[in-house]
């Protein structure tokens, strides 16, 4: 059926924003050639978004300042704030973004394991609050959390997970029970896999699959541009796969004997440790970094060379690329993409010899690259989610209105 004026000027308007929100500022001549849409079409949308103060002129372009087509609009990015939230074992990093994902304030938390929940919890929302209020008056429109473990795909909520602390939940239900924000939560995985598709390593792939290297193991799917969790929301458990070479398999409820077992950061510091390459401990203020000492350990290989460096890489190589060969049998992905602090570590260098001894060992032809983002994948990709929530809200049918916008909603 033909959509009516008001649903056909609301999808006008939706597409008109996220074009602005991705490559803007714009004018109304290279919206007019984006959209597809006639020039009174696009005159209306851009009278219709300013008068709902969605969009404002930020500029003029081009050597011709005459008439309304010199004149660059813009989202007006500080209607709104965004959070993201990067939740470890032992701490907490927040952010506060613009609408544009310009990070506005930022702070760290560390957490020690004899911290209880309850003090644990009020600290990370106190730390949460006050970096929101440096970032400006806006109120927070949309929080991203990113946090290890199970997401239940139902509710959302993150599912309670043997050996990680008992405040990372406490906290989520916690934020979602006292914002007025929306709060999503995320396997972090996942979200380092849509930061580096949208911004690193990945964004010439739809199809690939992320392996996170840090303290634990963990993978991420996207197919056809879409993430895949598994019915259960564990889909990229690898850590509990079971592979040659440990010293037995893992459990249900521990992931000790699986592919955990051979390249967790323990493992890899152990496995430097065995090549005669140092392994420094984590700096008191590297808490924000998910595993500094592994990550070092490979660098260090990487910089000194010799043959004890390239034996200790051509282990972790083989060890990795057994994971890896599971992975590529079952999805065919195409590309694995190595993320965390030692698949940035390990670079092109790592990545290549990963790429060799996959080569050997399937005949699905399989390319292997170092993520570009590190630590700071989890960060944005929760960013992200915080945008499209906020995009959401925005772009809904009546959400530009002025009605709207006199009271109030987003």
């Amino acid at each position: 059926m033909p959509a009516s004026p008001s649903t056909a000027r609301a999808i006008n308007d939706r597409l008109a924003l996220r074009l602005l929100q991705q490559d803007g500022p714009l004018t109304a001549t290279q919206l007019k050639t984006l959209t597809g849409l006639s020039r009174p079409t696009v005159a209306d949308l851009v009278e219709r978004l300013q008068d709902a103060g969605l969009v404002r002129v930020v500029g003029e372009s081009g050597a011709d300042r005459r008439g309304p087509n010199a004149r660059l609009y813009g989202i007006v990015a500080d209607r709104a704030h965004l959070a993201a939230l990067d939740v470890r074992t032992d701490s907490v990093a927040v952010a506060v973004a613009d609408l544009l994902g310009v990070t506005l304030a930022e702070a760290t938390l560390p957490i020690g394991s004899d911290t209880g929940t309850g003090p644990a919890v009020e600290r990370a929302v106190a730390m949460l609050e006050r970096t929101a209020r440096s970032a400006g008056p806006a109120p927070l429109h949309s929080v991203g959390i990113g946090a290890p473990g199970l997401i239940d795909p139902l509710s959302g909520e993150l599912r309670p997970t043997a050996g990680l602390p008992g405040w990372h939940r406490a906290l989520v239900k916690e934020l979602q029970r006292r914002l007025s924000a929306t709060v999503l939560v995320e396997n972090e995985t996942n979200l380092a896999a849509v930061a580096e598709h949208r911004i690193g390593a990945a964004q010439d792939r739809d199809t690939f699959v992320l392996l996170w290297l840090g303290h634990g193991i963990g993978a991420a799917v996207m197919l056809d541009g879409k993430l895949r969790r598994g019915a259960s929301g564990g889909a990229g458990e690898i850590g509990f796969l079971p592979v040659p070479g440990t010293s037995g398999v893992p459990s249900s409820v521990n992931c000790d004997g699986g592919f955990h077992s051979l390249v967790g950061s323990a493992a890899v510091c152990e496995l430097a440790k065995e090549h005669g390459i140092g392994a420094r401990p984590p700096s008191p203020d590297a808490a924000q970094e998910q595993d500094p000492a592994a990550a070092f350990a490979v660098r260090a290989a990487l910089r000194d060379g010799g043959a004890a460096g390239e034996a200790f890489l051509a282990a972790l190589s083989d060890r990795l690329a057994l994971g890896a060969a599971s992975v590529v049998s079952v999805l065919d992905p195409g590309c694995l993409v190595l993320a965390g602090e030692v698949g940035r570590a390990g670079g092109d260098a790592l990545a290549a010899r990963v790429e060799e001894r996959l080569a050997r060992m399937s005949p699905l032809r399989t390319e292997v690259r170092a993520g570009t983002l590190g630590g700071g994948a989890v960060m944005r990709g929760a960013l992200f989610a915080a945008r499209e929530a906020a995009q959401d809200a925005l772009f809904a049918p009546g959400a530009g209105s002025a009605d709207a916008v006199a009271h109030g909603r987003l």
